[in-house]
């Protein structure tokens, strides 16, 4: 049975091995504590601006709380193999994360697959580093600090993702391609 609970246990551990507890990790990604003791515990998946703020405040690369073994490249994920990351705890349902870069140990990039279901909160994030996105279907509603636009199947939008920002489908779910880089 797979372990459903890595990305949590590998945050404790990292933590743990700083000699960090989870107040002053708490306070070094800019988290509330409760909400870490959830990931921690594997109550909660948290969204991918949550992992990178948690990576940087522990030191590590993104891809080290998800990547399960290393593989020699070139890196090949089928559509048929493709496997998400996460599951109906997570903390914001609306994003299913199916990583494609995973076993790739000295990346820079974060590629992923990703399918989102229509919200009404509209969560806005940022952290550091740059995003690319490709929508495969549907329409996303693209917030970046004051503005808005939608954009459709075929369509891209590259930021910067220190600025205030959200990605959120639009009048049904939708599927992009997303490349996340974050300085280490």
């Amino acid at each position: 049975m797979a372990d459903t609970n890595k990305l949590g246990k590998r945050v404790a551990k990292y933590r743990e091995e700083l000699g960090l507890t989870q107040e002053q990790l708490a306070t070094n990604s800019g988290l509330d504590v409760g909400y870490l003791n959830d990931v921690e515990a594997g109550n909660i998946y948290p969204p991918i601006g949550t992992i990178i703020k948690l990576s940087r405040a522990l030191g590590q690369r993104v891809g080290t709380f998800m990547d399960d073994q290393f593989q020699p490249d070139p890196i090949v994920v089928k559509r048929k193999d493709r496997i998400e990351e996460t599951s109906s705890r997570a903390a914001d349902g609306h994003y299913h994360y199916f990583p494609l870069g995973k076993g790739k140990t000295d990346r820079h990039m974060e590629p992923m697959f990703i399918r989102i279901e229509p919200d009404t909160e509209h969560k806005i994030s940022s952290h550091e580093g740059e995003e690319f996105i490709i929508v495969v279907s549907g329409k996303i509603l693209v917030k970046y600090g004051r503005e808005e636009t939608i954009i459709e199947e075929g369509d891209t939008v590259y930021y910067n993702s220190v600025v205030p920002h959200y990605i959120g489908a639009v009048d049904g779910p939708a599927e992009i391609f997303a490349v996340l880089y974050t300085p280490f």
